[in-house]
This record gives structure tokens, C-alpha cells and sequence, in this order.
């Protein structure tokens, strides 16, 4: 049975077998081309035909959809990113003492 859903840019879908969630990128009318992004931020271009036979339901975005859209930056977020050197995660190491017996 085909799906009813038009592919919609912005929107997260979940594959009714698998459960993974992905996400249209891109609508091309011209090519009848729909492009979507995979949680693993895995890149499919299908076309309207093979987005008709897919086996999906709408989803809400996953509560971290970072990961797929590959968002590093201060302004995508609002909030900074800092780089993170071997010296910082040793740091809480050393400050654990064991106490004494």
C-alpha cells in the first residue's frame, strides 16, 4: 500500500518497520527527486515513486536532531562551542584523591 504523505522539507519521518527516524532535506519538483537525511546522517535521494512505497508515519524531531543536520556552531544553536583538549579531560581525573584508610 503507498503512503499518503507528501514529502514535506523540515518535516521528520519514521519508518514504520525499522523505527529510524529521517528528515527531508530537499523536494525537487522539476526531477521528482525527494532528498532526506537519515538520524546517522547517512544522504538517500529517492525518487517520488520510491517515496510513495515507503512504509512511514510523520515524527516530532528527536530530542537530539543535532547529530544528523551535523550543527557545530555557536549561532546555529545559541549556545558556544569550545574546543576540548586532552590537558581538560584528564583534569577531573587528578582531582580525585582516594581518602584515606
Amino acid at each position: 500500500m503507498k503512503n499518503e504523505f507528501d514529502p514535506r522539507v523540515d518535516q521528520w519521518y519514521t519508518y514504520i518497520d525499522k523505527g529510524q527516524r529521517f528528515y527531508v532535506t530537499a523536494l525537487d519538483e522539476e526531477r521528482a527527486t525527494v532528498e532526506l537525511q537519515h538520524f546517522d546522517g547517512d544522504l538517500e535521494e529517492l525518487s517520488l515513486d520510491e517515496w510513495r512505497d515507503l512504509k512511514i508515519e510523520l515524527s516530532e524531531e528527536p530530542e537530539n536532531w543535532t547529530g544528523a543536520l551535523d550543527i557545530a556552531e555557536q549561532d546555529d544553536l545559541g549556545t558556544e562551542i569550545t574546543d576540548t583538549g586532552p590537558d581538560d579531560w584528564a583534569e577531573p581525573g587528578e582531582e580525585y584523591r582516594r581518602p584515606n584508610k
